[in-house]
């Protein structure tokens, strides 16, 4: 072979060498495109031929009082859903599943004739529907798994907590406010498909990410809730009232232990109200306070010094005229101290204060106490009230501003103004939640108390203190609040509604208020009680107090917080008690012998121990179960008798 052949056959081998190391480089080049570069847009592509993706709703987290008792639980429920391209006789389906289910033949009709892989039939059904529909064995008939929200309480602190839709976000209350931390991650169900679309393989729900899910835990004990709705919905009912608001919260930390609304409504079948129910009155409505802006009033005069607790003002015999407005009192009152004036309540009094402290001044104390600002508890739709500034008010509506009328306030404010002079002159920020956790239990969040600012000193707190723990004495217009065995501080309001037809005040309608704290020496807990437009007897200290008294008693045995008197001779004994005690002591029967007090309340104890001229000595809380000396011992030598208690079982 010539040397010239020999090169050509060289050349044509690389050549043909060349040729198949490009087809493979360029083979590889595009696999490394699909295999890499492109690989879940492809996959994505081949899914979507072969995979319908349903989207379930997400499990939510759970709501708990700060025991650990469930206010809002998300429970499994089952799910009916079909396949129209593999119902045959779709009629027929239509007509057995209406049999069974709260919808027409003809809504489930309409459904199966879609041109679908899936319908949903019905959602979040009862077990016993879901028994029922699957012993028919239908054809193209699936059932799946989904998240049902769930409100065991039913209306305890529905308000608070609200409600969510039908895609399970939160539409009110807490449930709308805390949404993206209660939401649980996208749960989906995923079905395969062949060619024509027909389902060979239907998946179990599963999240489709990694997001977490938290609880909450709240400020607010369920006990307590329920007291304050309870107690506040018979007053309601029995004063014929329009509506009614109880707030219980500690003063010292700013955490509230119940919000209570009358009417309620059961968050669980919301769409049963009207939407004027589901409002949390409590920080959404505004009303005129009355007399109860007394105490803050006092509270600013003490403070700049302008009057003393001994100050005397002539109270004019109970008619006074500013211009042309005439102020009245209830009585016709002569002349009373500054201490007077705000345990009788005489807003002639009250009105000389004012002008001795200026409006200025005033309005600078009410800004300070958080009037006409929200307080800025976690919660939606709260709304600020109003107080006119110096500049934009005349003099007749200054005069009554300092008792009460032309200004307004939510209970919340009103609440937690009263908090700052219980607790010795801090205004705290309230708050509902104390933190949220994971579903392992581990405190991802914690909340903590927060001072806003100092508005007086603890010296002026007590004198305040002292003054309105007098109004719930005898003499004051609150009797009826007081709580025996406890130290009781507060202030009465009954303020006139504007009628909406003729701009003025109206003479039936009015607010029943009484906000105080308890006990007077290491308060644990502010009350507010307001009853709109009862019927009848409207006074505050009449209609709102006893609403105090019940809720108040309840929850101080409830945190088992011992009597702060223990003497009987020293205990206050609120009017309704009657209780009579003579100078010596009665006898029981000729053997003169010491009654066994176990099992008794400790009102009968100490009404027992009172006819018997002892001093009873109190330990604990609840229901009498021992006491020293012995029952049956003689009652000769006996001055002193120790009697523990204990809350019931």
């Amino acid at each position: 072979m010539k040397v010239e052949d020999k090169k050509w056959i060289r050349i044509r081998i690389y050549l043909v060498a060349i040729f198949f190391l490009c087809g493979l480089t360029t083979i590889l080049l595009r696999a490394l495109q699909l295999q890499v570069f492109e690989r879940e847009k492809l996959d994505a592509i081949a899914r979507a031929g072969y995979n319908d993706v349903v989207k379930l709703l997400p499990k939510r987290g759970t709501i708990y009082d700060r025991e650990g008792h469930e206010l809002a639980v998300s429970v499994e429920v089952d799910s009916i859903y079909a396949n129209p391209k593999l119902i045959e006789d779709k009629v027929k389906t239509a007509s057995q599943l209406a049999l069974h289910l709260n919808v027409s033949q003809n809504s489930i009709l309409s459904l199966l004739k879609k041109n679908s892989p899936f319908v949903w039939i019905d959602r979040r059904l009862s077990p016993e529907k879901i028994r029922q529909i699957k012993a028919l064995g239908l054809n193209g008939v699936g059932f799946t798994t989904e998240s049902r929200r769930y409100y065991p309480g039913m209306d305890i602190a529905g308000h608070l907590l609200g409600f969510v839709g039908d895609d399970n976000q939160g539409l009110e209350g807490l449930e709308k406010k805390y949404d993206d931390v209660l939401s649980g991650p996208q749960r989906t169900l995923i079905q395969m498909v062949d060619r024509l679309g027909r389902p060979f393989f239907i998946s179990n729900p599963d999240s489709g990410n990694n997001r977490d899910l938290y609880n909450l835990t709240l400020t607010i004990d369920k006990d307590i809730q329920y007291k304050a709705q309870q107690a506040l919905e018979e007053v309601v009912q029995k004063t014929k009232g329009k509506s009614g608001q109880c707030l219980v919260m500690d003063p010292v930390t700013g955490e509230m232990l119940a919000m209570a609304v009358v009417p309620s409504f059961n968050p669980n079948i919301f769409r049963e109200y009207s939407p004027d129910q589901w409002r949390n009155r409590t920080i959404a409505d505004c009303y005129e306070p009355g007399s109860a802006i007394k105490a803050f009033l006092l509270a600013a005069a003490l403070d700049k010094n302008v009057v003393a607790p001994s100050t005397k003002f002539y109270c004019e015999d109970g008619e006074y005229k500013i211009a042309t407005h005439q102020i009245h009192d209830t009585k016709k009152y002569g002349t009373l101290s500054v201490s007077d004036i705000v345990i009788l309540s005489s807003n002639i009094g009250a009105l000389k204060i004012g002008q001795v402290l200026g409006y200025s001044n005033y309005y600078e104390y009410l800004k300070r106490f958080g009037f006409g600002d929200r307080t800025g508890i976690e919660l939606i739709g709260e709304r600020q009230g109003t107080i006119r500034s110096p500049e934009a008010i005349n003099l007749i509506d200054q005069s009554t501003i300092f008792f009460g009328q032309g200004m307004s306030v939510t209970s919340l404010q009103l609440a937690n103004a009263m908090a700052a002079i219980a607790n010795g002159g801090k205004l705290m920020r309230p708050y509902v939640v104390k933190a949220m956790t994971d579903e392992s239990g581990r405190v991802v969040k914690e909340f903590h108390p927060q001072m806003i600012r100092r508005v007086l000193s603890e010296e002026i707190s007590h004198k305040v203190t002292s003054i309105l723990e007098d109004v719930v004495s005898e003499r004051g217009t609150a009797p009826l609040a007081a709580i025996t065995g406890y130290r009781v501080a507060g202030k009465t309001g009954t303020a006139q509604k504007v009628d909406p037809l003729t701009k003025g005040y109206s003479d039936e309608d009015y607010v029943a208020i009484f906000v105080g704290f308890v006990p007077v020496k290491n308060p644990r807990m502010v009350i507010l009680v307001m009853i709109d437009e009862p019927k009848g007897i409207v006074y505050g200290g009449i209609v709102a107090g006893p609403v105090f008294r019940e809720v108040g008693k309840w929850a101080l045995n409830s945190l088992r917080v011992n009597p702060e008197i223990r003497l009987v001779e020293t205990i206050k004994e609120s009017p309704q008690d009657n209780i009579e005690s003579p100078d010596k002591p009665i006898l029981i029967g000729e053997a003169n012998l010491l009654p066994d007090f176990r099992g008794k309340t400790m009102r009968e104890v100490l009404k027992k121990g009172n006819q018997l001229g002892l001093d009873v000595l109190i330990d604990g809380s609840g229901m009498a179960i021992s006491q020293e000396p012995d029952a049956g011992s003689s009652l000769e030598g006996i001055k002193t008798i120790k009697v523990s208690f204990r809350p019931p079982a």
